[in-house]
């Protein structure tokens, strides 16, 4: 068989072909819709533990280029927690909108911070995606897997400030609106 000693072309090196990758955003495109969370909160500082339940809601946002992938991140509760009084650090209600480059997700703001900022993403299966991110003296670590057809969401979040773990957060997760 001959082969074509044509030269192909894939564009430059910033070209939407090489930048884009589809497994990453079919999976953020999964988490699109409005979630129930029931967490649990360790915060080391306090020794206490916090249950609450939340509503998160993930939407994709129209672009100007076809080949960016954007959202919106939302969050609310349904009642009011001790919890936000005694940490006002977290927020009751938020939004924070993000865009998918590459293997990262750059956000317009953290949940405990208003700072913009990287979360490194690295793919453990079709199902699960591990985030990374770092801002001021926050390390961050989180895993978050979809499970039963993308129905259920299982989201467990380490916080090291200045090196020490400080928060261990489990999220179960509900999708009610897709």
């Amino acid at each position: 068989m001959l082969l074509n000693k044509k030269k192909l072309n894939f564009g430059d090196n910033n070209s939407p072909e090489i930048s884009l990758n589809s497994n990453l955003k079919r999976w953020f495109s999964r988490n699109i819709g409005l979630w129930k969370s029931q967490r649990t909160y360790f915060l080391e500082e306090t020794k206490k533990t916090y249950n609450l339940c939340m509503n998160i809601k993930i939407q994709a946002l129209e672009n100007k280029s076809e080949w960016e992938s954007h959202y919106k991140f939302s969050w609310y509760t349904e009642k009011k927690y001790n919890f936000f009084e005694e940490n006002p650090q977290y927020k009751e209600q938020g939004e924070m909108q993000a865009f998918l480059k590459g293997h990262q997700l750059v956000r317009g703001n953290f949940y405990l911070s208003n700072v913009a900022g990287i979360s490194n993403i690295k793919q453990v299966d079709e199902n699960e995606m591990i985030f990374e991110s770092s801002y001021k003296d926050w390390y961050i670590l989180e895993h978050s897997r979809l499970v039963d057809s993308d129905n259920y969401r299982f989201r467990v979040i380490y916080s090291w400030n200045k090196n020490k773990l400080k928060i261990v957060e489990n999220h179960h997760e509900i999708k009610i609106i897709k």
